[in-house]
């Protein structure tokens, strides 16, 4: 039996090493990404640049909002167009509580002042103004300057960050971290109109109310003839219409009513309601009068007048202070309005964007919580729609890899069009009949999987492409465009000149006037607004759709999808027929 003093030591020497504090384990990765090809690394972001972080919080019963969405979009539900309350739709987005308690002691532990968090709606997202060097230092990471290889412009970016383990499952994405996203206007430059060809126009303006004059230029008339709105007196008082604008892109008030008083001189002296979100400015000097805001509401209006018209005007994050490193606030713009909107106790039935950037610049993680966002609309009754994009399959076949690190040759689908919950619309040109615009973005997207609602019409497509293409597109991703309308040679004015613009943001807000119209007989028939559409589009709406078969959307060095009968990811579904659709909705 050994001594007591030897065994003495051996005891302390145990005791004092439980006594000891366990070392901190390290955070875990959250993300890692590669940034894009057009992006390129300058220097270490300045540790005193402002950030407005949004850290976006766990939803544990976010299936179950999908669930009640898809349940009253389905025609043959029994509640269908029953839709939600803001604090029933909040309910079901809401962090668990411990989610919050484990976040708020990490930020707080961290020397993090909560009292000047932001905090939406739901409680499911949390933004906080912190310098870099604070931002570093929660995120374990480094922060870089970034420069666009194309363009020059500036961002403060990061390739990976990490969380410590407590929160790292409570909490869904940071940003701005990974996201390299340029969100783009999805329209051609303005073409200007020559004076003898405008006038000829003008001698000419009855022939402009006829469905044949989409093939050479595009006014109001012609897509009131086209897609049978022609004659349909709406309401004031009904519904409503919202669109959206962002890249300091103003809507001219002055241009409005030129336009009103050649081609919707029933509209003239009306205008619509202008809000300012995070930072947003309503300049009406003619010089920053915007192409692309001045296209969705001359045409919004146009065609839905007297129903209301919202445009929201989004700027960068306040409070954000210029420096040397950004010259002005780079977050991604569809956060800050959804924020906005979410907020809201009543909603506009109709939101058109014709805004997108490539799928893959958006981190997934991300683009499910905005995605996740844009249901919460649709359950609340909101049609959100928005453009397909202009690049066919994909931009130029140089550009037409995955950014993962395999390189591998893909086409590129674009977000927000890929959100399931969304409806996406392409474009079509002339009339008569009406084919693709070789234009129209449209394919399949690598991050969301193909919804129930599509899958029929989506495998009768793939069954008839076969093997083409195989390798370079997800054929279980959900697909897109829905639906599609006239995408070329819209006239506008802009700056108090006439000019034509092509796009499939020309389309988006034919698509959503049609569908404000629609909503506008059924509230007037006392019942409820058609709300998120794609499983009435695939479904009872179907018959009400005129189906696009020619043409193609070129990209990425190759022909692109072809347009056929059925479904096909150029032109979807088809163009609106608004009294069919009124006659199938019911109203």
């Amino acid at each position: 039996m050994p001594c007591l003093p030897l065994l003495l030591p051996l005891l302390l020497l145990a005791l004092s090493a439980l006594a000891l504090p366990s070392p901190p384990r390290p955070p875990l990765l959250k993300e890692r990404v590669l940034p894009p090809r057009t992006w390129h690394p300058l220097s270490r972001a300045p540790p005193a640049h402002t950030l407005r972080l949004r850290l976006a919080l766990a939803q544990p019963r976010m299936q179950d909002l999908h669930s009640q969405l898809l349940e009253r979009s389905d025609p043959a539900h029994p509640h269908y167009g029953r839709w939600m309350s803001k604090a029933e739709v909040e309910a079901l987005a809401a962090p668990a509580p411990e989610s919050v308690d484990a976040v708020e002691e990490w930020l707080a532990a961290a020397g993090v002042d909560l009292r000047g968090a932001e905090r939406s709606p739901a409680g499911d997202a949390l933004t906080l103004t912190l310098p870099v060097a604070l931002a570093e230092a929660l995120l374990s990471t480094e922060y870089h300057l970034f420069a666009h290889r194309t363009t020059g412009e500036h961002i403060v970016r990061t390739t990976e960050y990490s969380l410590p383990r407590s929160v790292h499952a409570h909490i869904r994405s940071v940003q701005p971290t990974t996201l390299f996203s340029r969100p783009r206007a999805l329209r051609s430059p303005l073409h200007a109109l020559q004076p003898t060809a405008f006038h000829a126009l003008d001698q000419a303006a009855g022939a402009l109310s006829e469905a044949s004059s989409c093939k050479s230029l595009v006014t109001p008339a012609c897509l009131q003839s086209l897609y049978a709105t022609a004659g349909y007196a709406a309401s004031a008082n009904a519904t409503a219409l919202g669109i959206t604008g962002y890249l300091e892109q103003y809507a001219n008030a002055e241009d409005l009513q030129e336009f009103y008083r050649g081609y919707a001189e029933s509209a003239v002296g009306s205008s619509f309601q202008t809000v300012l979100i995070n930072g947003g400015q309503n300049t009406q000097t003619a010089s920053a009068a915007g192409t692309e805001a001045n296209l969705d509401t001359q045409y919004a209006g146009a065609l839905t007048y007297p129903v209301p018209n919202t445009f929201y005007s989004t700027g960068g994050s306040p409070p954000f202070t210029p420096d040397d490193a950004e010259s002005s606030n780079t977050n991604e713009p569809y956060a800050d309005w959804l924020a906005y909107v979410l907020a809201l106790d009543e909603l506009p039935a109709v939101v058109s964007t014709s805004y997108g950037d490539d799928e893959q610049t958006v981190p997934e993680s991300y683009a499910q919580t905005v995605c996740d966002q844009f249901a919460q609309l649709g359950a609340r009754g909101v049609s959100v729609i928005f453009a397909s994009g202009d690049f066919g399959v994909g931009p130029s076949a140089s550009e037409c890899y995955s950014n993962d690190g395999a390189n591998r040759a893909m086409f590129i689908p674009n977000f927000p069009a890929s959100c399931p919950f969304v409806t996406t619309v392409g474009a079509t040109t002339s009339s008569g009949p009406e084919v693709a615009a070789g234009f129209s973005g449209g394919g399949f997207s690598n991050y969301f999987p193909q919804p129930s609602y599509q899958a029929s019409a989506v495998a009768s497509f793939l069954s008839t492409l076969g093997s083409e293409y195989t390798g370079l597109y997800n054929a279980s991703g959900r697909a897109y465009p829905d639906v599609s309308a006239q995408g070329e040679n819209f006239l506008i004015y802009v700056g108090g000149y006439p000019g034509s613009v092509d796009g499939t943001s020309c389309s988006a807000p034919t698509f959503a006037s049609i569908i404000t119209l629609l909503n506008d007989a059924l509230v007037r028939a006392g019942k409820p607004t058609l709300g998120f559409l794609n499983p009435f589009l695939y479904g009872a709406g179907l018959a009400g759709l005129t189906d696009i078969t020619s043409g193609s959307n070129a990209g990425c060095g190759t022909k692109g999808f072809q347009a056929g009968e059925g479904w096909d990811p150029v032109t979807g579904l088809g163009t609106p027929v608004f009294t069919t659709l009124r006659a199938l909705a019911g109203a």
